[in-house]
């Protein structure tokens, strides 16, 4: 099910796009150079104090984000992925200037969409506002406690500001570009 983006090794940053036509909340953003979710993927993890590496860490990361978007309900063919492959350091360091330059709207509004589940605990924790407004992703067991309306508006909202200032953008946003479905055999 996950396995349609070709695989490639490496790491680096990416960030996906809205592309489509179905889905309210973000045709907004469907014609314009503004990512709904930033995030890097690296080679080597140091979290639990022993070094790993990993071979294809960016193409695992687009897979579960793959899933996470199926699951959410969300038409997986109506988004598209850009990479960039980078030694990790200029991933963290990247990550960072496209949060902060774009503030996409799952790194800022609607939250939790990149979390990975970290094991029993994690599944009795609270829903994200993502899963809140995207329910239905396997991995998530906690209860509501956000107002799905009071994000969509939020949501809205912040993508409204992002589109009103897009000539402002830091970088610049050519009108074609070249972007990889998440749905490519």
């Amino acid at each position: 099910m996950t396995h349609e983006i070709p695989r490639f090794e490496g790491s680096g940053l990416y960030a996906l796009y809205y592309r489509g036509a179905s889905e309210d909340l973000y045709f907004p953003l469907a014609s314009l150079q503004i990512p709904v979710y930033a995030g890097q993927a690296l080679s080597s993890n140091t979290a639990t104090g022993e070094r790993v590496r990993e071979r294809y860490p960016l193409h695992s990361r687009l897979k579960q984000h793959r899933l996470s978007i199926m699951e959410g309900g969300l038409p997986v063919a109506e988004f598209r992925f850009r990479a960039l492959l980078l030694p990790d350091v200029h991933a963290d360091l990247g990550e960072n200037a496209l949060r902060v330059g774009y503030t996409p709207v799952w790194n800022s509004k609607l939250t939790g969409f990149g979390s990975k589940e970290q094991g029993a605990t994690t599944r009795q924790s609270k829903k994200s506002k993502w899963d809140t407004v995207h329910d239905g992703r396997r991995r998530t067991h906690g209860g509501v406690v956000h107002d799905v309306e009071k994000l969509v508006v939020g949501a809205k909202a912040h993508i409204a500001r992002q589109v009103s200032d897009y000539d402002e953008r830091p970088w610049p946003h050519p009108a074609t570009d070249t972007y990889l479905d998440l749905d490519t055999p």
